[in-house]
């Protein structure tokens, strides 16, 4: 499960490097811009000091670079999932300096930002201190990762018959309506003769990458959407 960035409304995806070629706009009495560069400096920095590093990343910025939004997976991946961090930012005003954290994140220059919780969320005032603000975010996500953990331990340790997945995947798509009906071969191909091997037991785990395998046909907001009522969805089984 891998962070998702979707730019297309206006935005263009660019490397790491070139948002240092970004700069902040000048500083008001009561507006503090942050070059979209030095978050990320201060984030993987501050990742680092905790034995994090980024395994991937991607960023799209407006077309005057006043907005910047970001996704980054950790090296956290273990067991078939790895944890993200979504990040966005406006020296424009538009937004404040947010950041989202889980195994499902999903970030939009639309302004849609998901993830399983929200560590950061800070105007740009002269008050804030980026360095700190980084710290403490870092901090709780890292202290959410241990209930995620269980989450997905807790998943893989349901057994699921044959018959219950069937009727699993037929009730999302029919009942539920999580995603179409011409999906429905791809979640019974992904779950019951699945590419990789780590998902061969039949476990509510694999059943949840089976979805996701197949979300991945779907255009990019769809998938958001269909991926987002999944987990509650697998939570009654």
């Amino acid at each position: 499960m891998e962070a998702t960035l979707i730019a297309h409304c206006g935005t263009r995806k660019i490397s790491r490097a070139e948002l240092q070629e970004i700069p902040a706009p000048p500083e008001t009495e009561t507006h503090k811009p942050v070059s979209h560069a030095k978050i990320i400096e201060e984030l993987t920095l501050t990742l680092s000091y905790r034995g994090l590093a980024v395994a991937r990343d991607e960023y799209a910025v407006s077309a005057d670079g006043m907005r910047m939004f970001g996704v980054l997976d950790l090296n956290s991946r273990a067991d078939g999932f790895c944890f993200s961090i979504g990040v966005r930012n406006g020296n424009d005003k538009s937004m404040r300096l947010s950041m989202v954290a889980g195994l499902r994140v999903t970030v939009c220059d639309n302004m849609l930002f998901a993830g399983d919780f929200k560590p950061v969320l800070r105007k740009h005032t002269k008050a804030m201190e980026l360095t700190d603000l980084i710290a403490v975010g870092v901090e709780k996500i890292q202290r959410n990762f241990d209930p995620m953990k269980r989450q997905v331990e807790g998943w893989k340790a349901r057994t699921l018959p044959d018959p219950l997945a069937k009727s699993v995947i037929y009730d999302a798509c029919l009942a539920e309506k999580l995603f179409p009906r011409n999906l429905l071969p791809a979640v019974h191909r992904h779950y019951f003769a699945p590419d990789e091997e780590e998902f061969q037991p039949r476990t509510l785990w694999s059943l949840a990458n089976a979805f996701t395998a197949a979300f991945k046909e779907l255009k990019p907001i769809r998938q958001f959407q269909a991926t987002a009522k999944l987990g509650a969805f697998l939570e009654a089984f």
